[in-house]
């Protein structure tokens, strides 16, 4: 089938369609009620169906003779340690931690937080939450303890399931005193804790609200599988907020399984028994997706990663576990590739694995910027798949379907909307702009299954912040244009827009233009306040190991290539070279907090901040240059 007809069939008939999908799942009864919607035209999907998302994820795969076939590989290069379970021994260990949930008095609904590492036990844990009809929020291990509290607060859990430690390349981080003290300062107190204790550290226990992983799961039962709703809440994942109370998207079970089945074949083109590696955390929305439910929905191995894609050894990690265990599809962030790229730009640890089992890259998380793009394709010889999605969608929202037809690539695209994602671009007044304008990126509603229809605990969150903006859809925060051709380009959030002297440019286009010198690995344009212009783009550029340019030549070099690519009406006027930038965790770019840093405004370095070192090193650097006092 071509792309085109699977697109229209999702948009003429949506209810047809996703039910088609969603008979390819074992349902405990099948719903009659494939959508709802609400007044202000939110769809609710599957609602009546009954169901259990570790059921479909596992029993449903041991019960069809897939129990011997591997389900999770476990490789810690921090801590020299790599294990595969079956599909029947995940069952059994999901099904007995289960078992030891059930016991401290966890019921459906209940809420559960995990704040755990890249260990077999934290996807363990998701799904033996999820076994018992209970409602999941997984919090990034090593999150401060303020937000931490404030997400225990909000979800009020009944128990917290933890570990000892997180193990990084050079230290390991001791979970239980930030616990500890994030449970301090929550109102609402957990009736029990558990610990999975490390053999890096060992925990301190309060007695009568902790309790060791190990003892509780020795004396627990295995327990089937709670019937719930299709309606009924699988998880709540909070969104990183810098500032107020961070979002809790709520993810409904029967949509989720559904939609997450489906990307799979469509978009991945992975089969039962083929190896899927999202190179991600379970702390975030493609951690949860992609390394835990869909590729065991799907009957794929799922590769569980605790390293990096450098260092832990080296710039070939990567390749290392692609070749070492047959991988057919990987997936992670550009940051990664762009680590990568800097540490090996002419991809020489690629030659020393065979990836010919490797037929496709995938790349989301932030907009791919189109010289990593280049050279990841150049470098492997792998198509490079660019799809754009959010926490909020919990799946691609455009993409290109290798499963369905596969598209041509247009660099800096992320391709085309996925099947039942009606994308468009509108102006503030919600006018509908031509091909090659750009505007706000709205989704109309109702959206398709697996996105939130709700923040957890706050109607009026959910619609404030997604759907008042232009009434009749969902409001994505990014800008971008269609082409003539329908593809989509994402050019970043709407509030990275420099406005030079009445002229509003995109930073991701800047960005796509210094990102293409061949010394640069990475880089952020920021806007500088001017007092004649208003504001000027500045860009702070990370070197290629080995780049010998010097800053003047490069800013000359840059300032060049800008002018003929983009226009002089750009006024660039500064480069910065630094060590590294800050980023999230997830790998996003902290844009915001470094234009308020060369701006002189105050400035919050978020929780979400993978090292707190690199800030005061480019504050340092900027106070060097005479940028800032």
């Amino acid at each position: 089938m071509s792309y085109i007809a699977e697109y229209q069939r999702s948009m003429n008939d949506p209810e047809g369609f996703w039910r088609n999908q969603a008979e390819k799942l074992e349902w405990f009864k099948f719903p009659q009620k494939i959508l709802q919607q609400d007044a202000d035209g939110v769809g609710y999907w599957f609602a009546d169906g009954e169901m259990n998302t570790a059921h479909m994820a596992l029993d449903y795969h041991v019960i069809n003779g897939r129990g011997n076939q591997a389900a999770l590989i476990f490789d810690s290069p921090v801590t020299n340690t790599k294990k595969t379970y079956t599909y029947a021994e995940l069952t059994s260990e999901v099904a007995r931690t289960a078992g030891m949930l059930a016991d401290l008095g966890v019921v459906k609904g209940d809420r559960v937080i995990i704040y755990m590492p890249m260990i077999p036990e934290a996807v363990i844990a998701m799904l033996a939450v999820a076994r018992l009809g209970a409602i999941h929020s997984v919090v990034f291990g090593g999150f401060a303890p303020p937000e931490l509290a404030v997400r225990i607060d909000d979800a009020t859990p009944k128990v917290i399931l933890s570990a000892s430690c997180g193990v990084e390349i050079k230290r390991v981080i001791e979970y239980k005193p930030l616990l500890d003290r994030a449970i301090d300062l929550a109102t609402h107190k957990p009736e029990s804790c558990v610990i999975y204790q490390r053999p890096q550290v060992a925990a301190p226990m309060i007695a009568g609200r902790d309790h060791d992983w190990a003892t509780l799961l020795a004396a627990s039962k295995a327990v089937g599988c709670t019937p719930v709703l299709g309606s009924d809440p699988l998880y709540i994942l909070y969104t990183s907020g810098t500032t107020g109370k961070p979002k809790g998207v709520v993810r409904e079970n029967g949509g989720h399984a559904v939609a997450l089945k489906y990307s799979m074949k469509a978009l991945y083109n992975v089969e039962p028994g083929d190896v899927f590696w999202a190179s991600s955390d379970v702390g975030w929305v493609v951690g949860h997706s992609y390394i835990v439910y869909a590729p065991l929905l799907q009957g794929c191995a799922t590769v569980v990663y605790e390293g990096k894609p450098i260092m832990t050894p080296d710039a070939g990690a990567f390749w290392r576990v692609c070749a070492e265990y047959g991988v057919k599809a990987l997936f992670s962030a550009p940051t990664a590739f762009r680590a990568v790229k800097k540490e090996d730009p002419e991809g020489a640890f690629i030659k020393q694995y065979d990836l010919s089992k490797l037929k496709a890259i995938f790349s989301a998380g932030e907009r791919l910027d189109t010289p990593t793009e280049s050279w990841l394709a150049e470098v492997t010889g792998k198509p490079v798949i660019d799809h754009w999605w959010q926490t909020e969608t919990g799946w691609g929202i455009t993409g290109n379907l290798q499963g369905i037809e596969c598209l041509p690539i247009k660099p800096g695209s992320s391709t085309k909307p996925m099947p039942g994602f009606n994308v468009q671009i509108l102006d503030e007044h919600g006018e509908r702009q031509p091909a090659g304008t750009q505007g706000y990126i709205a989704l109309k509603l109702p959206l398709p299954p697996s996105c939130l229809n709700q923040v957890w605990g706050d109607a009026n969150k959910f619609r404030d912040s997604y759907l008042s903006f232009l009434p009749g859809f969902y409001t994505s925060g990014d800008g971008g244009y269609i082409d003539e051709d329908g593809y989509v380009f994402v050019m970043g959030r709407v509030d990275d827009v420099i406005n030079v002297a009445g002229h509003r440019l995109s930073t991701g286009e800047i960005e796509e233009v210094v990102a293409g010198h061949p010394d640069v690995a990475e880089c952020a344009v920021i806007a500088r306040d001017d007092e004649l212009k208003g504001q000027t783009p500045m860009g702070l550029v990370v070197l290629k190991t080995g780049a010998a340019i010097t800053e003047a030549e490069l800013h000359k070099q840059l300032v060049a290539r800008i002018r003929e690519n983009i226009g002089p009406i750009t006024c660039y006027q500064t480069t910065v070279v630094l060590a590294r930038l800050p980023k999230t965790r997830s790998g996003k770019t902290l844009r915001k907090t470094l234009c308020n840093m060369v701006n002189g405004h105050e400035y919050t370095v978020p929780s979400t901040i993978d090292d707190t070192a690199v800030v005061p090193e480019i504050v340092e650097t900027l106070r060097t240059k005479g940028l800032i006092s």
